[in-house]
């Protein structure tokens, strides 16, 4: 019986050779790259169907796709989470370049099927159900519910009685992402959703590498302040050395996700499982990969699986939905369990926590959370928490766990996104190369009266914890940098943002002649520890007093200075003197180099597009005006 048939299908084969052979061809190829129409970035896993079937293609990494179409198809549909369908017409093009429009209203198509049921080993908490259950939109709820962190804007400080700044390095690049959803949906942003230095922190900057055997070298510029006429603004600059990912540690990642009923929009767990899916292809055979969820009850949906096993972790991470209250406290737990049992010395452990924050059951109380993860932070297990979803965007919790367990912290607000942190990204994101990393500088009386750093509030450190080892601080992963920007009051100025103490009865603050004479503006210093170290390491740099007119400050200093005006505007800045949209667009359209991914492009369309939002009526042409 086996031989009639493979006789059968060999004489089929030949039959359609011989077809094939005798008539034209019933096929033609369609090829093309798919875009995001802000960014205009790549788009992977974009999903390519010819009309009327289920016949079709996804894109690849780069956004390429090319499919087969019988001679007749008239028509190509291009669909993708959190995008609008397109429906394209062919013609008689082979090439067809498409650009999906983000679309945060309309995201209920998509069909997730149901998890597995636990056994109860691998349970904490009581035991539920996985189940399928019926997807439904919900209705954005109201943006009023989401919650940040209230920050105090600080003030310029007297360089006579406050000589010393010191605060925290911060790679977080949340604030930026969420502000962009916010305004890509007409909403202004809450003053308290604006941290300057993240918005500054989001984009990269053509630091050098470092030469030497420091994990990260010292970068400074000085020039005018473009909105405080008579000001100078200070850029510092601090890079990472970049690693090859194959010469990166191996690790041991576990996925925590929130699978409760709070992430059921579609731009919440859908967009979890399509940027999770985007981390699984950069693995390595050296890396494990195990994947928490927590509702109702937390539970181990797959073990710890090598790296080389994508499709099995794709499948994992693919087959989950939401439903219940949110236990995240138990999946905390649990995850970190599943991280110990597995802990690879010397390699990079890593709980990767995904989710809106909503925590509303369990281990609640943010205080509990933050020792809990303090704990494990010892033990060699960090955090990075991503967070997903409008509404109820827990904003000030989700950064506040990072921040003690020595991750960082992202805002996904879409795909495009999870490819910049997770690909284009990737070693920064998960691998850190100096921890604990302060910077302390003290700026000299005869040069400066006052200064003040731009951001960073809750990064703010006592200067006697700046050679306190046990005080923790922020980390450097491979490849990251980190700016600040001081804005200063020279000796020659004069300022209505200075206000003078009394005179001092008993002492009589003035400069040495060496301080004079030096030509020293600022000596900054910066402390941080290799990481699986315990005892800091320090590192100085001088910086002079000689500072260069705006117009001739590098292309990356004059766009972190746009940014920086952009969030002083959005965060309604005591400080933002003469800051106006028109000049934020001058500024940034006059420094759009390094700009291969269209991030610096897309900020200039953010900044139009709060103009309009504003209640001052400033709207912005596109030459700024």
């Amino acid at each position: 019986m086996k031989n009639v048939v493979a006789g059968w299908v060999f004489l089929t084969l030949l039959g359609l050779v011989a077809r094939a052979n005798a008539q034209p061809s019933q096929v033609r190829t369609i090829s093309g790259t798919v875009t995001e129409e802000t960014t205009q970035t790549p788009l992977p896993g974009v999903v390519v169907v010819i009309k009327g079937t289920t016949n079709g293609t996804t894109t690849d990494q780069k956004g390429f796709y090319t499919l087969d179409v019988p001679v007749g198809t008239t028509r190509l549909i291009f669909n993708l989470i959190g995008y609008q369908r397109q429906e394209i017409t062919l013609g008689k093009r082979q090439t067809i370049d498409v650009t999906l429009i983000p679309d945060t209203h309309t995201l209920s198509e998509v069909v997730v099927t149901g998890y597995s049921t636990q056994s109860k080993r691998s349970v904490v908490g009581s035991v539920a159900t996985f189940g399928p259950q019926p997807r439904y939109y919900r209705p954005q709820t109201n943006p009023a519910t989401e919650s940040y962190e209230a920050t105090k804007e600080t003030g310029f400080q007297d360089v006579h009685h406050q000589p010393l700044t010191t605060f925290s390095a911060d790679v977080d690049r949340a604030s930026y992402s969420n502000i962009r959803r916010l305004l890509n949906t007409g909403q202004r942003p809450p003053k308290d959703a604006v941290r300057l230095e993240e918005m500054i922190n989001y984009f990269n900057y053509q630091y050098p590498q470092p030469t030497g055997e420091a994990p990260m070298s010292i970068t400074t510029e000085l020039t005018e302040s473009p909105w405080n006429t008579g000001l100078q603004l200070l850029r510092v600059g601090l890079q990472a050395r970049r690693i090859n990912n194959d010469r990166l540690p191996p690790s041991n990642l576990v996925f925590l996700l929130d699978v409760s009923g709070s992430m059921n929009d579609a731009n919440k767990l859908p967009l979890v499982q399509a940027s999770l899916n985007l981390l699984v292809d950069q693995l390595r055979p050296t890396d494990r990969v195990a994947l928490v969820v927590y509702a109702g009850a937390a539970g181990l949906v797959l073990p710890p699986t090598p790296g080389d096993q994508p499709q099995r972790i794709k499948d994992a991470i693919n087959q989950l939905r939401a439903g219940g209250s949110t236990a995240g406290g138990a999946g905390i737990t649990l995850a970190y369990q599943v991280a110990r049992d597995n802990f690879i010395s010397n390699g990079n452990n890593r709980v990767i926590l995904a989710t809106d924050g909503d925590f509303n059951v369990g281990v609640a109380d943010t205080g509990e959370l933050q020792r809990l993860i303090e704990d494990e932070r010892k033990t060699g297990i960090f955090l990075s928490v991503l967070g997903f979803g409008m509404g109820n965007l827990k904003d000030a919790r989700l950064e506040t766990l990072a921040d003690k367990g020595n991750g960082n912290y992202a805002y996904i607000d879409n795909l495009p996104e999870a490819r910049k942190v997770f690909i284009n990204e990737f070693g920064g994101t998960l691998f850190t190369v100096a921890k604990d990393v302060k910077l302390q500088l003290e700026f000299n009386p005869a040069h400066v009266q006052a200064y003040r750093l731009l951001g960073y509030e809750n990064r703010r450190l006592a200067n006697e914890d700046f050679k306190n080892d046990q005080k923790d601080a922020g980390d450097l992963g491979a490849g990251h940098s980190v700016t600040a920007l001081y804005e200063l009051i020279p000796t020659s100025a004069k300022s209505p943002y200075l206000a003078r103490p009394d005179s001092l009865k008993y002492q009589q603050p003035v400069a040495t002649t060496a301080a004079v004479r030096s030509g020293e503006l600022v000596t900054l210093k910066v402390r941080y520890k290799q990481p699986a170290d315990s005892v800091s390491q320090e590192l100085q740099h001088v910086v002079k007093t000689q500072a260069i007119p705006f117009s001739e400050a590098t292309p990356d200093f004059r766009f972190a200075a746009a940014v920086a005006e952009f969030g002083l505007l959005l965060g309604e800045s005591a400080y933002k003197g003469s800051a106006r949209y028109g000049q934020v667009v001058k500024l940034a359209k006059g420094a759009l180099t390094n700009d291969s991914e269209g991030y610096r492009s897309e900020f200039v369309r953010l900044v139009k597009t709060a103009s309009g939002l504003v209640s001052s009526g400033e709207v912005v042409d596109e030459e700024g005006n």
